[in-house]
This record gives structure tokens, C-alpha cells and sequence, in this order.
């Protein structure tokens, strides 16, 4: 397994993992943000030639770092369907049939703005689903990257990415950014895109590579 980056926020120990996920090893705890199950299938409904099996893909991430952590609960930050066209597909049985191997996890999922369009995961899935704020310790987990003041907020929906360039190369790569107030972590799903990030003063910003998590030097 590759190797994590780990940091103090709020005063807790937290692992940056190289597959854009979060690990809280005090709690056991995986957090995912924007896996966007069924993209792929509803932009190939629109007659978009988009690539097959991301499903399968983004599960088989979970289940890499499933075995490489001791995970007891994951929390995704939002958008875990990406449209009501997944209600009922083949996505669907694919994660039924890995919720079925993994019984005594607990899953919540933390509201997003496509999970607002797309509706609630069916109940077979047995995921708590919950509004924003989801409050554990001294975090806020949240799918809107907006600080508040009782709270370390955790969060997702930018899809940040940054660019690095060297010697005329440049590579975009998925990011996680922490302020002194809000985190927001990389895009989880394997067909979702990005947005480009800039650290403001007092940001930090860390890359996630294939292998590794590294900071970014700020000037």
C-alpha cells in the first residue's frame, strides 16, 4: 500500500491517503468526498462515449483501503449518487452486492447537492444519511466547504486539483486544501473531473500522487 501523509488538525491525528481519501485512525474512520456513483452511466444515456466500469473501479479503491486500514465507519463528505438514473441500475446491484460483503461497516453519507436530485441511497444499502453538519469530536463533516465557528469543518464539493509545473512539463493532480477553519478534500470517484485551486495566505495544499501524498511548498 502506498504511504499516507499525516497531519494535526483540532488536535487529532489524520492520515492524507494517495487514493483522495482521509483516514481518522483515532476513530477508525474513512472519510470519502464526491464519489459520484452512476456519472459515467448517465452521461453514456445521453450518448456521451464516456469509459465503463467506473463503478467497479471507485469500489475496488474502497476495498484496497479497507484492507490497509483499520476502517470501522466511512463517511462520505456528499454527492454519493450523481443522478436519480442510478436508482435501480447495474451500478446499484454492484454496490449492493459489495454492501452485502461488508456488513458490520457503518456508512453515513452526509447530504450533498446531487444526492439533493438524485435521492436518498435505497434502503438496502444501510447507509445513515443526515444533513450537513455532521458533528464527531472536533469536526464538522460536510459536503459545502463553508468554516464555521464551532467547528473543524471537513468537506468536499470543489473537486480540488492543482497544477504543478517543472522545466516546461506541467501534471494536474487532485489536492486536498486546509485552511485555518476548512479542509476540503480531493474528488473520490474515478470519472468526476477537477477544479484548479491557488492557496490563499495561510492555506496549505497537499498533492496526491499515485503513490505518495506531498505538500506543496507555498512562497
Amino acid at each position: 500500500m502506498s504511504a499516507a501523509l499525516t497531519i494535526d488538525i483540532a488536535g487529532e491525528t489524520l492520515q492524507l491517503l494517495p487514493q483522495r481519501a482521509l483516514y481518522w485512525p483515532a476513530r477508525r474512520m474513512l472519510m470519502i468526498a464526491d464519489i459520484h456513483f452512476g456519472k459515467a452511466a448517465a452521461f453514456r444515456a445521453r450518448g456521451v462515449p464516456v469509459p465503463h466500469g467506473t463503478t467497479a473501479q471507485n469500489l475496488a479503491l474502497i476495498e484496497s483501503l479497507l484492507q490497509a486500514h483499520a476502517v470501522e465507519h466511512i463517511v462520505f463528505l456528499g454527492d454519493f449518487l450523481h443522478s436519480r438514473a442510478v436508482q435501480g441500475s447495474a451500478s446499484l446491484q454492484a454496490m449492493l452486492q459489495w454492501r452485502a460483503a461488508h456488513a458490520a461497516l457503518q456508512l453515513t453519507l452526509v447530504r450533498g447537492n446531487h444526492d439533493a436530485h438524485a435521492g436518498d441511497p435505497p434502503a438496502a444499502l444501510r447507509m445513515e444519511v443526515v444533513d450537513e453538519p455532521f458533528r464527531i469530536g472536533p469536526f464538522a463533516c460536510c459536503h459545502h466547504p463553508e468554516p464555521r465557528a464551532d467547528a473543524y469543518v471537513l468537506a468536499g464539493h470543489v473537486h480540488p486539483v492543482f497544477r504543478l509545473s517543472a522545466g516546461g512539463d506541467s501534471l494536474r493532480l487532485p489536492c486536498f486544501l486546509f485552511g485555518q477553519r476548512c479542509a476540503v478534500l480531493p474528488s473520490f470517484g474515478a470519472f468526476t473531473g477537477g477544479y484548479p485551486v491557488t492557496p490563499k495566505e495561510g492555506e496549505r495544499l497537499f498533492v496526491a500522487a499515485d503513490d505518495a501524498v506531498f505538500e506543496v511548498p507555498q512562497p
